[in-house]
């Protein structure tokens, strides 16, 4: 778990944090803590006085120090779970545990071209992402149920063609083992030995009601103790009640699970919000056995 120079001095850029409401946090490209989490080690002024003394030194100190903060966060953690940062892990679905296999813009110009499509792959996902960034003004949730309104709202903005066997070919599309593959290959593996570990392993992603059988088609439904699906708790990241469901379901409290996920917004703000720690992926930790050893599992 090696902390670049870089890292370290992005997160010294900080405001002071005896201002700062309990769910603040320290958060840089590196590593991120909850403040609250280190009030264990002494009073918030103190943390705060630490801090503060931190920026004053060089920068060798500076890295020794936040290190240390570090080590002895994670220290602490083991000591009360028994070796153990964590007792749960939650997982965000696309862009962590799973991927598509081919660009978006692509398969929809592939398929499209048949029913009519004459946008380039570029011109489709700059409409696609104008249409994503609209708000979705039918109903308080993109993903109601299966999704098929706001996805048909979406192919249609992109494209510019509303054939429904257009649609209907490509949402299917997307519920097949063609369409998506692992992030991590060895995430089988890693899933099972945190689970033997006695950490509990849960999918929170923004999604409807298609991520079941997908992930069963991908042959990776049971490495899973639960799933938060958006569409099925009718709360979408960053909404904090997505995450809290996810920790109910598991059977744990909020403070005693890690959410790892690659959108900061969505995943790290929306989990810490919720009272879980969160890690960055791509950022933070780059494949599945780095948060098994992170938690204190090895694989």
């Amino acid at each position: 778990m090696a902390l670049t120079r870089t890292k370290i001095s992005k997160l010294l850029i900080t405001p002071t944090f005896s201002k700062m409401p309990s769910f603040a946090f320290a958060c840089g490209s590196g590593k991120c803590f909850r403040v609250d989490q280190f009030r264990n080690f002494g009073s918030s002024s103190s943390f705060s006085s630490t801090w503060a003394a931190a920026a004053v030194v060089p920068e060798e100190e500076n890295e020794s120090k936040l290190f240390g903060l570090v080590r002895e966060y994670e220290d602490y953690r083991r000591n009360l779970y028994g070796g153990l940062t964590h007792k749960a892990l939650l997982v965000d679905a696309v862009g962590t545990l799973v991927v598509p296999s081919q660009p978006m813009a692509q398969i929809y110009r592939q398929i499209g071209e048949k029913y009519g499509v004459e946008y380039s792959e570029d011109e489709i996902l700059n409409r696609y992402r104008r249409a994503y960034e609209q708000p979705w003004g039918r109903s308080r949730l993109r993903y109601v149920n299966d999704g098929r309104p706001f996805w048909q709202y979406i192919v249609s903005s992109s494209t510019g063609c509303s054939d429904s066997q257009f649609f209907e070919e490509l949402y299917n599309y997307y519920t097949t083992e063609k369409a998506w593959h692992l992030c991590d290959p060895d995430a089988g593996k890693v899933f099972e030995a945190l689970r033997k570990a006695g950490v509990k392993v849960a999918v929170v992603s923004n999604f409807d009601t298609r991520l079941r059988p997908l992930l069963r088609t991908l042959k990776c439904d049971h490495w899973f103790n639960a799933m938060a699906v958006s569409a099925e708790v009718e709360a979408e990241k960053p909404n904090p009640t997505i995450f809290l469901k996810a920790c109910e379901l598991l059977g744990v409290e909020p403070e005693d699970a890690v959410h790892v996920g690659d959108d900061r917004r969505n995943d790290v703000w929306g989990a810490r919000d919720a009272g879980c720690d969160a890690w960055l992926w791509g950022s933070d930790v780059n494949s599945f056995k780095e948060v098994a050893q992170r938690i204190g599992v090895d694989v």
